[in-house]
């Protein structure tokens, strides 16, 4: 089989400008997926589970595994060389790679380092959400924090890793999605999921009702047409919800369905940051056939104007995302203007 490696290496050609920085970067980025993987799968044998006592720029209780997947990751393109500056949710500000090799990266990642990290507990899929997008500061100088805030459609490569039975890397790099399957038996990503699709229709929708009273009544409109008895339609549709975003989208991407974390009464941006979450979640989802909004425009040409920036979205099958997008339109058009 083919390994993450051997694809990146042959897929090149597909970016007139590369010169083999972004397979490297790719490469450091699988290489600290392959640390983190060993610490979550054995995390109740080596006491690093449970709070870490810190807190990270959100207001949420780190967790020792999240501080240990951002250090992991920090460290790879820290001393990977292509990387000239990185966001991450685990730090207040960018973290800028101020060395002579650095200086000289084309590139600047956004990423959550461990998404879901409320489940490592109960042995749940947790997950890692990154971004890359070329800087757009000059090479050979520090790095700022505009070169990270783009709007999603300047996203050169997108991807995320879950950890769950078994562990997977899917990325993009606006050539289509691929996925690749850990094989621990030889410390290798091989290909196992080429050229992934999601259906244009499902019959799963992923959201916490438990904050159904707080939802716009667009979204309230929504629930009620998934839930209506139409067998013509294939309703009523099963509700599926995880709380980790990158296992609920995966499982929606292959299966077919749509993800909605929406904005509230008493959240009115959502909870999803825009740099680190929504934006590379959207264009997976984009470039294997499915849409994602936030409620009412593209996720993907939002400009952040911070890099804690939240939105709400929704993602996932095209029919669904276009049904919730019209009842949104149409029951919430109020709500537009409150994130």
């Amino acid at each position: 089989m083919k390994t993450l490696i051997q694809f990146i290496s042959e897929t090149q050609h597909d970016f007139p400008y590369a010169t083999g920085e972004l397979s490297r970067l790719l490469n450091d980025i699988g290489i600290a997926a392959k640390i983190v993987n060993r610490e979550v799968n054995k995390a109740g044998l080596s006491h690093i589970m449970g709070l870490s006592g810190q807190v990270n720029v959100q207001g949420e209780e780190q967790k020792k595994l999240d501080v240990f997947a951002n250090e992991q990751f920090i460290s790879a393109l820290r001393y990977g060389g292509q990387c000239c500056a990185l966001a991450s949710e685990e730090n207040d500000e960018i973290i800028i790679f101020d060395n002579e090799i650095s200086r000289r990266g084309k590139y600047v990642v956004a990423i959550d380092p461990l998404d879901g990290s409320s489940n490592i507990e109960v042995n749940v899929s947790i997950g890692t959400v990154f971004s890359i997008y070329r800087r757009i500061s000059k090479p050979g100088e520090a790095a700022t924090e505009e070169d990270l805030l783009q709007p999603g459609t300047s996203m050169i490569a997108a991807g995320y890793v879950i950890y769950g039975s078994s562990t997977m890397l899917v990325y993009t790099t606006g050539y289509g999605v691929n996925g690749f399957t850990y094989d621990p038996s030889v410390g290798l990503f091989l290909l196992s999921h080429p050229n992934m699709k999601i259906p244009a229709a499902g019959n799963i929708y992923s959201i916490n009702e438990a904050n159904y009273i707080y939802f716009p009544e667009g979204v309230k409109q929504y629930l009620q047409y998934c839930q209506e008895d139409d067998k013509a339609s294939g309703r009523p549709y099963t509700t599926r919800y995880i709380g980790s975003l990158v296992a609920d989208f995966h499982r929606n991407l292959i299966r077919g369905g749509i993800y909605i974390y929406p904005g509230t009464a008493k959240n009115p941006a959502g909870k999803l940051r825009l740099l680190y979450e929504c934006n590379p979640i959207a264009f997976i989802a984009e470039q294997a056939g499915g849409k994602a909004s936030d409620g009412f425009r593209r996720i993907m040409e939002i400009k952040p104007e911070h890099i804690h920036q939240r939105s709400p979205f929704f993602v996932g099958s095209t029919s669904m995302v276009d049904k919730a997008e019209e009842s949104m339109l149409t029951y919430s058009g109020d709500f537009r203007n409150k994130h």
